[in-house]
């Protein structure tokens, strides 16, 4: 018997009304505390004052400074590229990344690179700060040049990317072209972009970030690489693209690998040491003597864990900040930390099931809703049930049980959930089992603030 055959009776994974009964009682004391009026707690704005309104403003924030906890907040932003004394353990990449584009400031060709690397290696880093030095050096060379950072993930297919390309140059140059959002293809968006060149600059580099996750890559690097060639512009374009994929440039057609003829470097995961020093170089995120010690220490490691992902220490430094801000406390502790981490996975959840489908988060809001406080597996039949009363709460019709026997799959792919086949006996034949690898909590939260129907359930949050 099959997965799509499985009996619904049976078996030690079965779901008991009472497992469902305390996790409705639970859902529904929570939302009466978060239903709890908090008028005395948000106070009116004060009409003679608008600036000092204490819906935003903290006590002490009055004279328009920072609050006591954050001096310069955007110093941990994940999007700010720091001085060069800010950079750690990438000196050698960097000269090598410079040493490939550098032509561009003679006017000559630069050299394509490909950066492979886990998340949080410093490969955006590295591409953004070299990228801007090097079209400082040939502005002062007198050759105009210009840099374009696309992140691919958001502008996941080739005409997202030429109009990014296209309208970064336009507002770079200060060109009074009109750039359309909408309405046209790649090739019209290439053509502004090209003429935006053409009368501004003499050289460009594009960074492409996770290119791999581009639907047409090998169109939008054939393109861009033989620009010139093509005569599309006089200017010289360089591309970095930037993968997790260490296969990525093997995947590429023989007439892409050709008009590339990239050069290729690995990023290494950052040691826990590099780490500690890359958030004590961004210590003055905060006001002095406002971190305790062992902070900056704890994140690093925990973040080292984790193949060694600087971003995500960064990220979890800097929302342990916020929750010490939220919480009006004299200094961010340890515990801090805790809850960033918590909070910091929750988002990343919520950033791996962003493009699923609404119905998706049901299934994997059904799977998190009967783990409850048993770490365990279910079979598919066990899910595909309580799916349908998940249906039925917010309003929507169930998906038949092959498909979200196939979303199941999809989220083990994910890394969200895993499936085992377990054989049943020659009574219940073979089936599926599932359960979840990322932490309950974490997840419920993270899907419950991604879908608006399931958040009303929750009254807007699932606590953890």
């Amino acid at each position: 018997m099959t997965d799509n055959e499985e009996p619904d009776g049976g078996g030690d994974s079965s779901i008991t009304d009472q497992q469902l009964d305390d996790f409705d009682t639970n859902r529904e004391d929570s939302s009466a505390s978060e239903i709890s009026s908090t008028s005395e707690e948000i106070q009116r704005q004060d009409s003679n004052d608008p600036a000092n309104d204490p819906l935003f403003v903290r006590e002490g924030d009055e004279d328009g400074s920072s609050t006591h906890i954050w001096a310069d907040r955007d110093l941990l932003s994940i999007g700010t590229v720091p001085g060069p004394d800010r950079i750690v353990g990438r000196d050698t990449e960097i000269q090598s990344v410079a040493g490939e584009i550098r032509h561009l400031i003679h006017e000559s060709q630069p050299n394509h690179v490909v950066i492979y690397g886990e998340t949080g290696t410093g490969k955006s880093l590295v591409s953004r700060h070299v990228s801007d030095r090097l079209v400082d050096t040939a502005t002062a060379r007198n050759v105009p040049a210009a840099s374009v950072y696309v992140e691919c993930k958001k502008n996941n297919t080739e005409t997202r990317v030429a109009r990014t390309i296209a309208r970064a140059l336009s507002d770079k140059s200060d060109s009074d072209i009109d750039i359309p959002r909408i309405g046209l293809g790649s090739a019209e968006y290439y053509d502004y972009a090209y003429d935006i060149i053409d009368e501004y600059y003499d050289g460009l580099i594009v960074i492409l970030d996770e290119i791999d996750m581009v639907d047409n890559a090998e169109g939008l690097l054939h393109e861009l690489s033989r620009a010139r060639e093509a005569g599309h512009t006089d200017a010289y374009i360089g591309i970095i693209a930037i993968s997790n994929d260490i296969d990525f440039g093997q995947k590429l057609n023989a007439r892409v690998q050709s008009s590339m003829r990239t050069t290729d470097f690995v990023f290494e995961p950052y040691q826990s040491d590099q780490i500690e020093q890359i958030l004590e170089y961004r210590r003055d995120a905060f006001h002095d003597g406002v971190v305790q010690d062992g902070v900056i220490t704890e994140t690093a490691d925990r973040s080292a864990d984790e193949h060694g992902d600087a971003r995500k220490a960064v990220d979890v430094l800097r929302i342990a900040g916020d929750i010490a801000d939220d919480a009006d406390a004299e200094v961010v502790s340890p515990e801090h930390v805790d809850k960033a981490v918590k909070r910091a996975e929750v988002n990343r959840v919520k950033e791996t099931i962003e493009s699923t489908s609404p119905q998706s988060k049901l299934v994997l809001y059904t799977l998190g809703r009967l783990t409850g406080s048993h770490n365990r597996r279910f079979r598919t039949s066990g899910i595909y049930s309580q799916y349908e009363t998940t249906c039925g709460d917010v309003g929507a019709d169930p998906l038949s049980y092959d498909r979200v026997s196939q979303i199941l799959s999809t989220l083990a792919l994910m890394g969200i959930s895993e499936s085992h086949q377990v054989g049943g006996g020659h009574k219940q034949g073979v089936y599926l089992e599932h359960q979840l690898i990322k932490d309950k909590d974490v997840v419920m939260k993270a899907v419950v603030e991604s879908d608006e129907r399931l958040s009303e359930l929750h009254n807007g949050t699932y606590e953890i």
